[in-house]
């Protein structure tokens, strides 16, 4: 039987072709699959995760820096800066690259920065360990001599992981930054305020201004190669910042000086907890100097600037207690007193209760009334405090003797109603407006009588300013409209802005909130404040040559028993009032009332901003006895010539050497010293200048000291009201008692009476 091989064979090929095609869809299922899945995932990666990916090959690859803007200029009203942004610059760390770096790399790494930046290595450890981030802040506002330091480190290359060499330029950045700095450290600390670590205005003018002095902030966005050298820069987009808008101030840094010069040596001798005063131009309401003492540095503001505040926290033991301590010393010397502290006004606010009466014709200007010592309101009696009463008086008397009585009979015959409406037209019962912020706002049944609420009572003793509180800011605003011709101005301390050109951008003009009483009244107010610094409780801050009008006031305090606050304001010159200076010092030991401890600090601040706003003095025959005279130049001259004509004018003359030309004098040419003086004429050029040691005046009445100078071989100015003869005598002095000056020089030694002051 024959077999079809055909027939044998067919199945075998059916066998491997279905082999074959099995083979051949596996491999194209396996080949669509792993497309697929390839496909799937960029698919994924494109537009699930293409944002995550993106970013971190940006965060890889860019760099984007902010620039920040330079904070606008603070001037006073001459054009002196008082803050200024300079440049500074930023250190930051690349942590993702740094996390990658050889351990001997990171070691070099925080050795160089904790010795020029002076940060600890916990400090560093902690910003390293931020690895996800290219750039982590190190240090901000870096000086000019560390950035030059890691300059030139970062220049340096170090061998990674895999030998090549890398830049430490690709671990450690230098960005630019903006630092403020402030040119007078404290001068004007609580007007000005300082900027934090953001940049950011945290108190005065930089905080109240913050948002018209802030710039505009540039960035810097770069691409890097590459290259082994992290540093190339492939492109670079800078858009520029656009610094702040400029402030020119109201503020005048010589007046200012004078304040704080006058005010750090009341807060030294008095032991008060503050010393406060304000100057202000009266037609305007401008303020021209505001300061309280104690104060800070603005460049270092965190540090207690009070060494004895400092000295006492540091020795105490109570950690929490020291921390919290030192917590309250810091804001303390913030603190604005002059807009954010009341008190009571106390014998001050009599001006106030004046001029309602003579407005209203409660009191006539010439009507008499007699003091027996006391009066009775109610069921109350007030004392005077010259308890033996002070007699018939005029209105200008009751003034000049600061008689409660008699203001407690005008203010009751105000009645409540109308007192209340000058109170109120005064400004007492609102903020004044400053452009500063932290004004207190005044709270009715809290730091004044309601009206509705108001007793006889308590009219009796707001009459005489007491009760009741106020801010310093109010208080010299409201005597300030009556010195204004009764106009109330609302105090500022900006005049202008100013572009980066230096172009205007806008001025503030004077507001007049409102007429508080007449022309008229306001001329007898200060007719008889200007009684009141001749020869009432305000004698101290008489001005030879400039009419004072001025009222002192002695205030116990409502919230702590035993305590005062002695304050002066006044008025220069009365006769065309030019400023309003306004004086309060916070519980003074010793010496406590306002006549003593007050007015000698106006009268010196009066007398030093009228020279320099060339006021001219008018004075009379009085005063023109006592002028000190001014030292004729005698240099070149011959000896005896010159010592002969010195004499004559009746100075002392003392010849050192023994040439016969004066080759130099002292005092020099021009200067003023009293009359009969001392001149020293020096005529051998190696002859050493002749020293003296400075008396200690202090008790000392004018001639004693004048007697005390002479013997000593100096001279000295007289400062303080030398028109009286009750008991006036030197509390201070400009050289400290055995101190070294030069034969012939002059010493300021400021003089009061302690007779006739009192108010309180």
């Amino acid at each position: 039987m024959k077999m079809n091989i055909n027939k044998i064979l067919r199945p075998k090929k059916i066998i491997m072709k279905n082999l074959h095609q099995r083979t051949m869809g596996l491999l194209a299922g396996l080949i669509i699959l792993g497309f697929g899945s390839t496909i799937f995932g960029l698919g994924y990666t494109q537009l699930y995760k293409g944002e995550y990916f993106k970013t971190k090959a940006e965060t890889q690859q860019l760099s984007d820096t902010t620039i920040t803007a330079q904070r606008g200029v603070i001037y006073d009203a001459n054009m002196s800066v008082l803050a200024q942004s300079a440049s500074a610059w930023k250190i930051s760390l690349n942590a993702t690259a740094f996390a990658d770096a050889p351990s001997e790399v990171k070691e070099n790494v925080y050795s160089t920065l904790i010795n020029v930046l002076g940060v600890s290595r916990e400090y560093l450890e902690d910003k390293a360990s931020y690895k996800q981030y290219n750039s982590v802040i190190i240090k901000t506002k870096v000086e000019k001599e560390e950035k030059d330091k890691l300059e030139a480190f970062v220049k340096g290359t170090f061998k990674d992981k895999e030998n090549n060499d890398q830049s430490y330029g690709s671990l450690v950045m230098i960005d630019e930054d903006v630092k403020r700095y402030y040119p007078y450290s404290t001068l004007a600390s609580q007007i000005i305020g300082f900027t934090g670590m953001d940049n950011d205005g945290r108190a005065g003018i930089e905080s109240f201004y913050n948002s018209t002095l802030t710039g505009v902030d540039g960035r810097v966005i770069s691409a890097r190669s590459n290259s082994s050298v992290a540093q190339d820069i492939e492109y670079k987009s800078v858009y520029e910042a656009k610094q702040g808008t400029s402030l020119v101030l109201t503020i005048d840094e010589t007046i200012q000086r004078y304040l704080e010069n006058s005010l750090s040596a009341c807060y030294e001798t008095s032991k008060a907890k503050s010393c406060t005063g304000i100057v202000m131009e009266v037609e305007t309401g401008a303020i021209l100097a505001m300061s309280s003492k104690s104060d800070y540095d603005l460049n270092d503001p965190y540090t207690i600037h009070d060494k004895k505040t400092a000295e006492t926290i540091e020795k105490i033991t109570d950690e929490k207690k020291k921390e919290n301590e030192y917590q309250e010393a810091m804001y303390s010397q913030w603190r604005n007193r002059a807009i954010t502290d009341t008190y009571e006004p106390g014998s001050v606010f009599k001006v106030i209760t004046m001029a309602a009466g003579l407005e209203e014709n409660a009191v006539k200007y010439d009507e008499k009334f007699t003091c027996t010592g006391s009066v009775s309101v109610a069921d109350r009696i007030y004392s005077c405090h010259n308890t033996a009463g002070h007699g018939t008086q005029t209105l200008t008397e009751g003034l000049m003797n600061s008689c409660n009585p008699y203001f407690i009979t005008i203010g009751q015959r105000l009645g409540v109603d109308t007192f209340y409406k000058y109170f109120e037209a005064f400004g007492f019962t609102e903020k004044t407006g400053i452009d500063l912020p932290g004004e207190t706002s005044p709270k009715a049944g809290t730091t004044y009588f309601e009206k509705d609420k108001m007793t006889v009572v308590n009219l009796a003793s707001s009459s005489f300013g007491q009760s009741f509180q106020i801010t310093p800011i109010q208080m010299i605003t409201a005597v300030n409209a009556i010195a204004n011709d009764g106009k109330l101005m609302q105090p500022y301390v900006v005049s202008k802005t100013l572009d980066s050109e230096g172009n205007v951008v806008s001025g503030t003009q004077p507001v007049v909130k409102r007429q508080v009483i007449s022309e008229s009244t306001s001329e007898k107010i200060m007719a008889s404040m200007e009684q009141v610094a001749l020869n009432g409780t305000a004698k101290n801050a008489y001005v030879a040559g400039f009419r004072v009008g001025g009222k002192t006031g002695t205030s116990d305090k409502l919230n702590d028993v035993g305590q005062v606050v002695a304050s002066f304001v006044g008025v220069a010159p009365s006769n065309d009032p030019k400023i309003t200076v306004l004086i309060v010092v916070d519980e003074p030991q010793g010496a406590s009332g306002g006549g003593a401890v007050a007015a000698p600090v106006a009268g010196e601040v009066i007398e030093k901003t009228l020279t320099y706003l060339n006021v001219e003095r008018q004075y009379n025959d009085s005063e023109k006895a006592l002028l000190d005279v001014q030292v004729p130049g005698v240099t070149g001259k011959n000896v005896d010539e010159a010592v002969s004509s010195l004499e004559n004018d009746n100075f002392s003359v003392k010849v050192v050497g023994d040439g016969s030309t004066v080759l130099s004098q002292m005092p020099a040419s021009g200067q003023y010293i009293p009359q009969g003086g001392i001149i020293v004429l020096y005529t051998d050029e190696q002859k050493k200048k002749l020293k003296a040691e400075v008396p200690d005046f202090a008790g000392m009445t004018i001639t004693e000291a004048n007697y005390a100078a002479v013997n000593a071989g100096i001279n000295i100015k007289v400062s303080g009201n030398s028109l009286s003869d009750e008991n006036l005598t030197a509390y201070r002095q400009s050289s400290e008692k055995g101190a070294e000056i030069e034969y012939g020089s002059t010493v300021t030694v400021y003089f009061r009476t302690m007779s006739g002051i009192s108010d309180h």
